[in-house]
């Protein structure tokens, strides 16, 4: 754990596994049972996450920082018949289901598996942007527990991982992609460093004393971090640092071109979800010569699609299809389910982009965000990333809002920087900066002020929390 320093070895690992598999076991759970895990980044999630791969149960990671309803929603959506917690959020589980709480008893550590030995998988849960979140349900993996499976190998490949490799986790663990690298490193035996949480100082630090090679970012971790101090930002050696893979948001193309400048080339970017709709990558050498792509398919061809499902040509935007995508399902959501995934096996993130000349992929938004502004598609990222161009323009968030002419119009929420005084004035400013880069309709209409926004811990921002308090 990078905050106390403390270990777990592999062979403690393997045995509160196999100790909390057999107590699951003992509790009625037989394969494809499902299992719930709410837990604070520490040692016990990823034992009970090793449990769950052990002894074949389908597993749901739980957001610590959902409410009491929000989270028994999901043990009852699941359909969890235990569900692990800990003293901090034992009290977000208000259901009947077993609970095991990891601060009240362990694991009868060693001794022989009571459970059959079958491969465990999750069933994540989308954020809930819109309604209630939907679980991302897939079949059970066909390969046994000891085996390698295709994928992690090909990672492995990617990302030059082996047994010599220290990786920083600095997300929360119950998040889909902390999870699939931590089970990723596991597998090929590096070491893994855990964040308890995401400190910009601390990361750094991290890097320093673990020597750690390999590491995985979101976006506002890169913010957080160039808001250091010079002093602060050289303090720390990071040589052994060779790989930081990012993902799980829009980074802009002033905050990369930043870090490539601290950091050198060694930011790697990926573009992905949950449902393993497709898969791009796109390495430091090419994103410089393809600023803002995610980068090229390496799972299967890359489709643009206009609302009526006519493919579109090279650099017109529509919604992006992947071929040979993951065999998934929105659990108890047929209708959803068919809006991501066609019969001939292309699914979709349900966003927006176009692809280039070279076969590189670009987002430009989400579908469902997409403003409507008198029969006319607004992209609010667009909009975003000239906004962010301003030296006043800390953050931003454009969205649609109703407007009794056009159906809608372009509202934009703006944090400030700290050196600028948020108001009409600034907000004239703002506009007027957007009409030389921007078509008019592209334009906000409006400007709010926040002190900072609601975030989720991999930061993504809260729109529908915006929208509720600013549309």
């Amino acid at each position: 754990m990078a905050g106390t320093g403390a270990t777990l070895t592999w062979a403690e690992l393997h045995d509160q596994a196999v100790g909390w598999a057999n107590h699951l076991h003992d509790l009625g759970l037989r394969p494809g049972d499902a299992v719930a895990i709410c837990l604070e980044n520490r040692f016990e999630f990823v034992s009970a996450l090793w449990a769950c791969q052990y002894a074949g149960f389908r597993y749901t990671p739980i957001s610590t920082r959902l409410t009491a309803t929000e989270a028994t929603y999901i043990v009852d959506d699941c359909e969890a018949r235990s569900c692990f917690v800990s003293d901090k959020t034992a009290d977000n589980i208000i259901n009947e289901v077993a609970v095991i709480n990891v601060d009240h008893g362990s694991p009868v550590a060693g001794g022989p598996p009571h459970y059959e030995r079958a491969e465990g998988w999750p069933m994540m849960y989308s954020s809930g942007s819109t309604g209630q979140p939907k679980g991302v349900r897939k079949p059970a993996p066909p390969e046994p527990v000891e085996a390698m499976p295709p994928g992690v190998a090909a990672s492995g490949q990617a990302f030059s991982l082996d047994a010599d490799t220290v990786y920083l986790s600095t997300a929360p663990l119950y998040h889909s992609a902390p999870i699939d690298f931590l089970i990723q490193m596991t597998r090929l035996g590096s070491t893994t460093v855990i964040m308890e949480r995401f400190d910009a100082a601390g990361a750094l630090a991290a890097i320093e004393t673990h020597r750690v090679t390999h590491s995985q970012w979101v976006p506002i971790m890169f913010i957080r971090m160039l808001g250091l101090t010079e002093p602060e930002r050289a303090r720390h050696n990071l040589s052994s640092h060779r790989w930081a893979i990012h993902g799980a948001g829009p980074c802009t193309i002033a905050t990369k071109e930043a870090m490539l400048e601290w950091w050198g080339p060694i930011i790697h970017e990926y573009y992905a979800g949950t449902e393993g709709s497709g898969l791009c990558m796109i390495g430091p050498q090419e994103w410089l010569t393809h600023k803002g792509s995610v980068g090229r398919s390496v799972r299967g061809p890359v489709r643009i699609l206009d609302n009526d499902g006519a493919e579109l040509p090279t650099g017109e935007i529509g919604q992006i299809w992947f071929g040979n995508s993951s065999d998934f399902e929105y659990h108890g959501d047929p209708a959803t389910t068919a809006e991501a995934r066609k019969l001939d096996g292309t699914g979709s993130f349900g966003d927006i982009g176009f692809v280039d000349a070279d076969g590189f992929v670009y987002l430009t938004d989400r579908k469902a965000f997409t403003i409507n502004v008198g029969g006319i598609n607004v992209y609010p990222r667009e909009t975003e990333e000239v906004l962010l161009g301003h030296h006043a323009v800390h953050d931003v968030a454009v969205f649609g809002i109703p407007n009794a002419e056009y159906g809608e119009e372009v509202k934009a929420v703006v944090q400030a920087s700290p050196d600028h005084q948020a108001g009409s004035t600034l907000a004239n400013e703002l506009a007027e900066y957007c009409r030389a880069s921007l078509a008019s309709f592209k334009v906000p209409r409006s400007f709010d002020f926040v002190d900072e926004f609601p975030r989720e811990p991999t930061g993504k921002v809260r729109i529908g929390e915006l929208r509720k308090t600013h549309g």
